[in-house]
């Protein structure tokens, strides 16, 4: 099979890759001309430059392909290039999809997200939860939305998608998450916010798995939570010092937390600097608590992922 990957330099971009090469597929990947290209085999991939959006490089790309995995995206909480979000998000999504059509691809994998069910406010929710927050909690959160909205447009018409929605996505080169452990092992992270936050887990190398069956298996509009559990975040701490002996970092009391984030916020949007805590990520840490359960995709497709303990013991393993 002959696959398209977008987002194919990023983390989980990267791993599907591999795995793609892995079970013998040949592997187009869309990267732009600055994008890193250290995590992929770019000797075993098909490459082609071009951002998102060029409607030309995306037609060379997707020309003779059995299915395009789309992952491409702009991910980021706090300050952030509103428009660029849309461009990349939305309009790119809305572009693939367009040359999709025309082109009759077989098969379109999309990459969302739990964020588009919006705040759930603790309730643990499956794949038929109906969005009831009318705002949205972040550029992200919306324009990830739009683009599904986009998705289910394109499946409704009468062309072949399916959507799954990670939650956390961990491991041993995860760029977000895994700096956070490297400085815990270390001794490093003394302290740490937002506590009671509770955090879906899934390890990167069981979420190719469950793109892969989604893709194969899924039936076309069908959405697929991937997610083995969930942890607070002072639990996750608690068992990572249980794992390693390092003591757990103490928690800045919330009202400090949120008076830094109001200072910060305007500061970060007069000088363009991302701060490490910002009234956006106040919000995600203390206000906004989406809760899903994975149960749908171990049921209707197999999808057997490691436990959320086992996934951090082998992020930690990593760090050996």
């Amino acid at each position: 099979m002959k696959v398209l990957v977008t987002g194919a330099s990023g983390f989980t971009g990267s791993h599907l890759v591999a795995k793609l090469l892995a079970r013998g597929d040949r592997v187009t990947v869309l990267v732009r001309e600055t994008s890193n290209l250290s995590r992929l085999d770019t000797e075993a991939v098909d490459i082609i430059y071009g951002d998102i959006t060029e409607r030309e490089a995306l037609d060379r790309a997707m020309t003779g392909v059995d299915a395009v995995c789309h992952l491409a995206a702009y991910v980021e909480l706090g300050i952030v290039d509103d428009a660029k979000m849309q461009r990349i998000n939305v309009e790119g999504t809305r572009i693939l999809l367009d040359i999709a059509a025309t082109k009759s691809i077989p098969k379109i994998l999309y990459c969302s997200t739990i964020g588009i069910f919006g705040d759930t406010q603790g309730k643990l929710i499956d794949e038929t939860f109906v969005r009831t927050q009318k705002e949205f909690s972040s550029s992200y959160d919306r324009t990830k939305y739009e683009a599904q909205v986009l998705v289910n447009r394109y499946v409704s018409s009468g062309h072949f998608a399916v959507s799954v929605m990670p939650s956390g996505i961990f491991g041993v080169d995860d760029p977000h998450f895994g700096p956070v452990i490297d400085n815990f092992c270390q001794g490093k992270l003394r302290v740490w916010a937002g506590g009671d936050r509770i955090t879906g887990i899934v390890h990167v190398d069981d979420l190719v798995d469950g793109m892969l069956l989604a893709l194969e298996n899924g039936q076309s509009g069908d959405y697929y939570i991937l997610s083995a559990g969930e942890l607070t975040t002072r639990e996750m701490f608690a068992f990572i010092s249980q794992q390693t002996g390092v003591p757990e970092p103490r928690e800045i009391p919330e009202p400090i937390v949120r008076s830094v984030g109001n200072l910060l916020d305007p500061i970060g949007r007069l000088f363009n600097w991302q701060p490490p805590i910002s009234r956006e990520r106040v919000h995600y840490l203390y206000d906004r608590c989406v809760r899903v359960d994975g149960t749908k995709a171990k049921r209707v497709l197999g999808w057997n992922p490691r436990s959320v303990e086992e996934t951090l013991k082998a992020c930690l393993a990593g760090k050996d």
